[in-house]
């Protein structure tokens, strides 16, 4: 896996927003680490760390005012909007905290989402997303609205939307914020099968440490710089 070129490379990433009162305020600071496929990494920090921001950039969401960016070998750094949102569909699945899910479309709806921008049929949509419906454990639940699921099988849906796209990449947002500790303790346990037993790359956005325990390495943001890059620690006092 090492020898193998990464799949995001952040060359001293710097990130800075204009002020409503003038000149602009910089958040992110000579970002440097690349992350190769297969691996299962958390990048963590406290509140206003930068990780968000670090976060969006990884996704395509947002692009830096400094450095270079490559995705899959793509510099995405000048891209433009489209050519952003062409970089999303193709190479990342997104899982969000409050599991952004269309509260009246059924289950398999929300799956099936993903897959209207890849000129599937019908048919061929509905057998996809059953198959990660399946994958998740909802597969008796398809025809169920998000309002009737508990969180963690919600936050389940909308992995299983996450994998419909057969992403390379799964980005997930603070993915347990929104549940208890049993469901998130099930959901992170999930994500690790992803990554061991598919091979599918994982990125999680956290600020808690007993999540990034989950993956095998950590990188931990404060004020916009890396403090910390490698194995999981076994305490994070020093972070």
């Amino acid at each position: 896996m090492k020898n193998e070129p990464p799949i995001i490379s952040f060359k001293k990433i710097d990130k800075s927003f204009p002020l409503e009162i003038g000149g602009t305020q910089q958040v992110l600071y000579g970002l440097d680490f690349d992350i190769r496929a297969g691996e299962f990494v958390s990048i963590m920090g406290p509140s206003g760390s930068g990780k968000s921001t670090c976060m969006n950039i990884i996704g395509a969401l947002d692009t830096p005012t400094g450095g270079t960016y490559e995705l899959y070998g793509n510099d995405v750094t000048h891209m433009t909007p489209d050519e952003l949102a062409t970089m999303r569909n193709e190479y990342i699945g997104f899982v969000f905290q409050n599991f952004n899910l269309l509260t009246k479309r059924n289950v398999l709806d929300n799956v099936m989402l993903p897959l209207m921008y890849r000129g599937l049929s019908m048919d061929e949509r509905v057998a996809r997303a059953r198959r990660m419906l399946q994958q998740v454990g909802l597969e008796k639940f398809e025809s169920y609205l998000p309002t009737q699921l508990s969180g963690g099988m919600r936050q389940r849906c909308a992995i299983a939307r996450a994998l419909a796209g057969d992403p390379k990449l799964i980005l997930a947002d603070e993915p347990t914020g929104a549940l208890d500790s049993k469901m998130g303790h099930d959901i992170l346990t999930f994500f690790k099968k992803l990554n061991k037993e598919m091979g599918i790359t994982i990125v999680t956005i956290t600020h808690e440490f007993d999540i990034a325990k989950f993956s095998d390495r950590l990188i931990h943001i404060r004020d916009g710089r890396i403090n910390y890059d490698g194995p999981i620690p076994k305490d994070n006092r020093k972070l």
